[in-house]
């Protein structure tokens, strides 16, 4: 008898945001010519404003992209989502808007949509958390769409909700059990979970998956961080050049449960490929 095959060793796909300036039909276009695999794009104005409507030429070019260059999408929420705004304007337009994102994304064949979930500030914490699962709640009632609803983990800088592990559980606890968790790397670094050697990166995704489970982990953020480590300071640096750096990075690309899912970049545009390329040297 031969020899058996040896057996093919996972690993991440990788990618970056990119922009779908023109129409979402063009992100699959630009997210190949640097060289994603996958990618992460807007698909309305992240400031705030109305959505672009997506006409079925639009959605057809946006599938036929993705089929062609063999990639995965996921969309990003607008930055003025805030489920815990004590203004109904701002709390209430967040959930529409989120409902409206999933419902865009199910149409185009994206496999999720993540968040940033608000701000405790206008109610303290204990009642900003559940302002939040009543949000989170009210988005998936009636919702029959494709794309996961993901909660972005945050850097802890002042009020923002979703800087820990357990506050992250509560609300995946409390909420749709389809609701998963996207982890990105700098903001977790920045609320005080190591990631800069082998040892760390094992001990803070031991505790990941202790708290709220790695079965909820879709989708991974993979960015440096110019902020030391616990600074509660949201600054992406280039993959290797911040504080986590090229060990923490490697070690992050060769985890188990990390090799299973996508990484998608969000650092600066200017050396961005390069960035890419980095990505999949180290994995």
């Amino acid at each position: 008898m031969g020899k058996k095959a040896a057996k093919k060793i996972a690993r991440p796909r990788v990618g970056a945001h990119v922009s779908s300036a023109g129409g979402a039909q063009n992100a699959p276009v630009n997210a190949h010519a640097e060289g994603c695999e996958v990618f992460q794009f807007f698909s309305r104005p992240p400031q705030g404003g109305k959505a672009p409507v997506l006409t079925p030429e639009i959605v057809r070019n946006f599938k036929v992209g993705l089929q062609k260059y063999s990639q995965t999408a996921y969309i990003h929420a607008p930055y003025f989502i805030n489920l815990a705004s004590a203004t109904p304007r701002i709390r209430y337009g967040s959930i529409s808007v989120l409902r409206e994102e999933l419902e865009r994304g199910s149409q185009l064949g994206v496999k999720a949509m993540m968040t940033h979930i608000g701000s405790a500030r206008d109610f303290g914490e204990k009642k900003a958390m559940r302002k939040v699962i009543d949000g989170v709640q009210e988005i998936l009632k009636g919702y029959t769409g494709t794309t996961q609803f993901c909660v972005e983990m945050s850097a802890g800088a002042g009020d923002i909700i979703g800087d820990t592990f357990e506050e992250l559980a509560e609300i995946l606890s409390a909420t749709d059990r389809r609701v998963g968790v996207c982890l990105d790397t700098c903001h977790a670094f920045a609320s005080g979970y190591d990631l800069r050697t082998s040892a760390a990166v094992k001990k803070t995704l031991s505790q990941f998956d202790e708290v709220i489970g790695l079965e909820k982990l879709v989708v991974v953020h993979m960015n440096d961080s110019k902020g030391a480590f616990g600074e509660r300071k949201d600054r992406h640096e280039h993959i290797g050049k911040g504080q986590i750096g090229e060990e923490g990075v490697r070690a992050l690309l060769h985890h188990p449960e990390i090799r299973k899912r996508d990484v998608i970049l969000e650092t600066p545009f200017e050396g961005r490929v390069h960035d890419i390329s980095v990505l999949k040297r180290l994995r």
